[in-house]
């Protein structure tokens, strides 16, 4: 199979392709049938060449009917020009995604040619695979604030003037900061759903990282955490970014948060400048690094992907996958290595500066 395009001559070959590449000529008799269909058939193509496709694909429905015969590529309607993908069954009960082509002579006129692709089920498997984890996993960390709000609710509507206001306080503190943690939940689920499908909106405007970091470490000393457990370390100068303060903010907590929780000792925090390179402008870089245990070495390659969550099991594992998934939104980076002190180092860069007009 030979294309020519502007740039020169192009010699692509069927078993060059990724997909299974079956051709049936105007006799429906295989006349192409290259590496990944005889993969995907588990019959060499050799066996293949110069027999009937409908023998050489023995193609069911899942309802167990036969797909040429439903289909009829070549006694079927005159005005069709194929069949959309869609899944089918091999002998064995192997599921493959089939789309096939109609080439005619002329519009309305015989199948020419008989074109069909074949591709592998394992990455749509993989895909329901982590759909159906992502359930499961929401399920788990909805069902304990929410027995938590119901509990106490329903506490207090039964036996209202049994308690004290301090009593009654309390327990709205606790229902206020479950309603808190479903909220936090269902964000990064729609920013994961934004994430997967490429629809992360990201509403720009000029951002100082060296406040973006000292708001979040308040926050944090103001939830409890004991202010001389960080140590913030910001160059002389820094320049601002063009970012979404919002999602900024979003990505500090979840790294500041993973540090506190899954680190130990200080945690460092440094804003600096990253000289532009040839293929890379000016950025600045926010690192974050803690004395924990740090993250072995082969698990590194996982850590930014869905469910990660190395030894500890709770929480989603979702936060460093949006913590990638913003930072690239920005047209930045985001790295995980071993800190100086033996924890974990996590360090984003944003391109710096601002549009010539808030110059």
């Amino acid at each position: 199979m030979d294309t020519a395009s502007g740039a020169g001559h192009v010699d692509l070959r069927p078993d060059d392709l990724p997909d299974g590449l079956v051709i049936a000529d105007r006799l429906g008799l295989v006349v192409c049938f290259n590496a990944e269909a005889a993969r995907l058939a588990g019959q060499p193509a050799d066996r293949a060449l110069g027999r009937p496709i409908d023998s050489v694909l023995p193609l069911e429905d899942p309802d167990g009917r036969p797909w040429w015969r439903l289909t009829d590529p070549y006694g079927g309607l005159a005005t069709r020009s194929g069949q959309p993908e869609r899944n089918l069954l091999l002998p064995g009960g192997r599921e493959v995604l089939v789309a096939a082509r109609y080439v005619r002579s002329r519009p309305g006129g015989p199948v020419r040619r008989l074109v069909v692709t074949l591709r592998g089920t394992d990455a749509r498997k993989r895909t329901e695979r982590s759909n159906a984890e992502l359930i499961a996993t929401v399920a788990h960390e909805l069902r304990s604030p929410l027995t938590s709000v119901k509990g106490f609710t329903a506490t207090m509507l039964d036996k209202w003037d049994r308690f004290t206001d301090e009593q009654k306080r309390l327990m709205l503190q606790t229902v206020d900061g479950d309603a808190d943690r479903v909220t936090r939940l269902i964000t990064e689920l729609l920013d994961v759903s934004r994430i997967d499908s490429g629809r992360l909106e990201i509403r720009r405007q000029p951002v100082r990282l060296d406040d973006a970091v000292r708001r979040q470490v308040k926050v944090m000393v103001n939830g409890g955490c004991r202010a001389d457990r960080f140590d913030l370390r910001f160059a002389d100068s820094v320049a601002r970014v063009w970012a979404d303060p919002d999602k900024i903010d979003q990505v500090l907590v979840n790294l500041l948060e993973n540090a506190v929780r899954h680190g130990e000792g200080t945690v460092t925090i440094e804003v600096d400048r990253v000289p532009p390179t040839r293929t890379r402008q000016e950025g600045m870089a926010v690192t974050v690094s803690d004395e924990g245990p740090g993250i072995p070495e082969e698990a590194m390659h996982r850590v930014f992907t869905r469910f990660w969550r190395g030894n500890d099991r709770g929480g989603t594992g979702l936060g460093l996958y949006i913590v990638k998934g913003i930072v690239e939104a920005h047209g930045g980076t985001v790295t995980v290595g071993r800190s100086s002190g033996g924890g974990a180092r996590f360090r984003f860069i944003l391109p710096a500066g601002t549009p010539a007009f808030l110059s």
